[in-house]
């Protein structure tokens, strides 16, 4: 399992203060392996399946910017880059700041 941060961004919080957020990739659902490890998954449900280049796509406020797991994402996974980069943007006021995360 592999943790990669796609995008970086910043917004103001209470329109002062900078917080990060970021765009991860993972390569499995989050929320069905937590659902699976809890027991806790409904007959039949199986994992979303994986996006472009074999990923989920999440957004992160909380731990935005950590790049160990296990990590804690707030948003549903998403086949595309786009759709996670939509849903965190409908999260806030005033808009993202955003830029394509730097190689390690």
């Amino acid at each position: 399992m592999t943790l990669r941060i796609i995008r970086v961004g910043s917004w103001l919080y209470g329109g002062s203060v900078d917080t990060p957020v970021d765009i991860v990739a993972l390569d499995y659902d989050y929320w069905y392996k937590l659902g699976e490890a809890d027991c806790a998954l409904e007959p039949g449900e199986t994992p979303e399946p994986l996006g472009q280049g074999g990923f989920l796509y999440y957004a992160r406020f909380r731990h935005a910017l950590e790049t160990s797991e296990p990590t804690w994402p707030d948003s549903p996974g998403y086949s595309t880059i786009a759709q996670a980069v939509a849903h965190a943007e409908s999260k806030v006021t005033g808009g993202i700041v955003w830029q394509d995360a730097v190689a390690a």
